[in-house]
């Protein structure tokens, strides 16, 4: 079952989060065949990590939960909040199967609410969906909004698309190859 984890840093903790990125990579190698998405959000201008998302396949929502209590940035303080949602994948592919050209990237978390698009209803076209899902809570699996991330002219474009939504500027993630 997939799983979106989304955390928010804490003000101030840039410093920490760069201490750690050897850390926080050695912990997600073990989960790389699992990842199905990954990468920070970012501030406006591109340039410091604001948080990070992965969409990540694990066999049941305390799984899921270990996962994202047990990462080096949420131990050392650096992340102020963790969200946990099953994700229900609507497009069929990871973020490593996007073909799209490199643009402008966004995270999207919007609120399923009446009218707001549904996730079969998103005004985009496909080839601007990196990863497409409804969000799911935990345990009963009640539909709570919608993850996406997309690629876009810019946020103010992702914003009006998915109207209530938290649209963060976001990359792609994962260790640098060498």
């Amino acid at each position: 079952m997939f799983y979106f984890v989304y955390c928010t840093d804490r003000p101030g903790s840039g410093p920490l989060r760069e201490r750690l990125v050897e850390e926080h990579w050695a912990y997600m190698d073990r989960f790389a065949a699992e990842l199905y998405a990954r990468g920070p959000t970012l501030s406006p201008d591109g340039e410091t990590a604001t948080g990070s998302l992965h969409v990540v396949d694990l066999p049941s929502d305390a799984a899921a939960e270990s996962f994202a209590l047990l990462e080096p940035n949420w131990l050392a303080g650096v992340y102020e909040s963790v969200v946990v949602y099953r994700f229900e994948d609507l497009l069929g592919r990871s973020m490593w199967d996007f073909t799209g050209p490199e643009g402008a990237r966004f995270l999207v978390v919007a609120p399923e609410k009446p009218g707001t698009p549904g996730t079969r209803d998103v005004p985009m076209a496909e080839q601007d969906l990196i990863v497409l899902g409804r969000l799911r809570s935990l345990g009963d699996g009640a539909v709570v909004g919608i993850g996406a991330c997309v690629q876009a002219v810019d946020a103010a474009a992702v914003a009006e698309m998915f109207s209530g939504g938290v649209v963060r500027p976001w990359r792609f993630g994962g260790r640098p190859a060498n």
